[in-house]
């Protein structure tokens, strides 16, 4: 078993009355291996000036865990059958909408990764396989029910 750990910060600003609701959603992600990450509320659930737009939200760090993993997963797969990968990007698009009961969650992520390879790229069916392989492994992907598709970017 892996125990995994994050702290999540925040403090109410001397000038603030909280009950009013007119607080800053802003705070900070602190991870074991000393990353200080600026988090905030997404400016598209709570407006301005009380979210910060520079800051990473929740739902796209949600969107960006998910790609990652399936980045990692697909890179060490790639490595054990022998295709040298020279970069990697995805540009991951998660879709937020309301459920039955109206409540507001990621419905789907759909990743577009574009892969560059150094000698032999793999033929399309192969990489496909590759990215599905990837995403059966992710541990991420096995945690959510949100939908998880995959469109490779030429």
């Amino acid at each position: 078993m892996i125990d995994i750990e994050a702290t999540v910060s925040w403090s109410r600003q001397a000038h603030e009355t909280f009950t009013d609701q007119r607080y800053s959603r802003a705070h900070t992600w602190h991870f074991d291996g000393g990353a200080d990450v600026a988090a905030s509320s997404s400016p598209h659930i709570v407006p301005l000036p009380y979210s910060v737009a520079a800051h990473v939200d929740p739902e796209e760090a949600y969107v960006a865990s998910l790609s990652s993993c399936h980045m990692l997963v697909f890179l060490f797969i790639a490595a054990k059958r022998g295709y040298a990968v020279d970069s990697y990007r995805d540009r991951a698009q998660g879709l937020m909408e309301k459920n039955q009961q109206g409540q507001l969650y990621i419905s789907r992520v759909t990743l577009h990764p574009r892969v560059a390879y150094r000698d032999t790229a793999p033929d399309a069916a192969t990489e496909q396989a590759l990215h599905h392989e990837a995403h059966a492994q992710c541990f991420i992907a096995n945690s959510v029910r949100t939908v998880i598709d995959t469109v490779i970017e030429p």
